[in-house]
């Protein structure tokens, strides 16, 4: 391979985990920054916590999809070794692990469920 090639790939990680990061931090600035007028506005707290909570939580799965994303392209192209194979394997599960609790957090039923609630949903409007 050319030299430029690694150095381009170890560059587009780099700039995908920087994304992911910059995800993280603005959405929970955002996050914050919403809730913050909600109280000023006058609304409920529960109410507004509740939001901030959902904002918040969506804010760190997406920056953990592009972390992942960037962890992926790293351990395939970059360091294709059994090691950072098995490294990436646990952060993915780790990582895995965590969107599905923050999934079950935002939502605040099982992922399975969603389509009985969307149903109950349909049904209730039908009528």
């Amino acid at each position: 391979m050319d030299y430029w090639f690694p150095q381009a790939l170890r560059f587009t990680t780099r700039l995908i985990e920087v994304g992911g990061i910059a995800i993280i931090v603005l959405g929970a600035l955002g996050a914050t920054a919403a809730f913050l007028w909600q109280i000023l506005q006058g609304r409920s707290g529960d109410m507004a916590y509740s939001l901030y909570r959902s904002n918040l939580g969506r804010a760190i799965l997406l920056g953990l999809e592009f972390l992942v994303a960037a962890d992926i392209i790293n351990t395939v192209a970059i360091e294709p070794t059994l090691q950072s194979l098995l490294i990436l394997g646990g952060i993915i599960l780790i990582r895995t692990f965590l969107s599905f609790s923050l999934e079950v957090e935002i939502e605040g039923r099982w992922p399975w469920e969603r389509h009985k609630g969307e149903a109950s949903d349909t049904s209730a409007v039908q009528k």
